[in-house]
């Protein structure tokens, strides 16, 4: 399946959360059986947020657990690490704990990076908590794509991160605030600099409505890439579940939020959804499909970052 969707974000799939303590071997090839009937070659399997001995432990057991499963090794391409060192305010910071957030430092992330025993693809962070830009520039110098998510950096803080080796952001126009400054706000900020980032949306039409996805596509060019930002509801229908310690509500449109409508949380679109949904709802060709969802994805995370 050389020619399915590689999806960079990933959370958990078809019931099972990537995000839990003790994640099983059976849940883990569940997951993975589900993405490969879904079309997905492969995905990052994200882990989010949360104290930084449990997401240590947990991108260890994601390493662990694709060594010893062919399928899991086949769908898993590597991990993407979400935070902890993202912005702490609650309106960029969204649902992740206040208490698990910190900024940017050198001992963590190595210690992140460790324990995925070179799995590691991608750090998503906020430029603006990583004084010097330290940390980005160390993990670019390992080959790890740097990817700006969770933040309100000002444009000085992006063109300062992008020059130490920042390569992308993380659903863009998500992990923002509903209202923002008309013209200085963090996602015209990014697409201020679209020639020198990879921009990834969530493809569900909720996240990003249709008529803003089509023209960020159109700003953004041959550097776009389509995510999921898929959890363990993907796949499944209407219910309540969990990611890490958030509980998620998705309802009968299938659409995940927190509860009591709060904000959204992650999502439960498929990638083959994604790729319906251009087609569909933005006129885009095949060739543009599958450069969204098939190829970029790959080039973003390729030698340097994509860069």
């Amino acid at each position: 399946m050389q020619d399915g969707y590689f999806d960079l974000q990933v959370n958990g799939y078809g019931g099972v959360d990537f995000n839990q303590d003790g994640l099983s071997a059976e849940a883990m090839h569940h997951a993975c059986a589900r993405l490969e009937a879904d079309g997905v070659a492969g995905v990052l399997a994200t882990i989010v947020t949360e104290a930084a001995p449990r997401m240590i432990g947990r991108v260890a057991r994601l390493a662990a657990l694709r060594e010893r499963d062919e399928l899991v090794r086949r769908v898993v391409a590597g991990i993407h690490v979400e935070g902890p060192f993202i912005s702490d305010k609650k309106i960029f910071r969204g649902a992740y704990p206040l208490d698990a957030i910190g900024p940017a430092d050198s001992d963590l992330a190595q210690r992140l990076v460790d324990a995925g025993e070179g799995l590691l693809r991608i750090v998503t962070l906020a430029p603006e908590r990583d004084p010097g830009f330290t940390v980005t520039r160390r993990l670019a110098e390992q080959g790890i794509t740097v990817a700006a998510g969770h933040t309100d950096a000002s444009l000085d803080e992006l063109e300062g991160a992008i020059d130490a080796g920042l390569t992308m952001f993380t659903h863009l126009g998500n992990g923002t605030p509903p209202l923002l400054d008309r013209h200085d706000n963090v996602i015209r900020r990014a697409l201020a600099f679209a020639d020198r980032l990879w921009c990834c949306f969530i493809g569900d039409g909720v996240h990003v409505p249709f008529f803003a996805l089509e023209q960020y596509l159109r700003l953004c060019g041959h550097r776009a890439v389509l995510v999921t930002d898929a959890m363990a509801a993907a796949g499944l229908g209407p219910g309540r579940v969990t990611i890490a310690r958030m509980t998620v509500d998705v309802g009968e449109d299938l659409v995940a939020w927190a509860p009591g409508r709060a904000h959204l949380l992650g999502a439960v679109v498929t990638m083959r959804k994604v790729a319906e949904n251009l087609s569909c709802h933005l006129g885009l060709p095949p060739q543009r499909v599958r450069e969204l969802t098939v190829l970029n994805p790959r080039r973003a995370v390729g030698a340097n970052g994509g860069r």
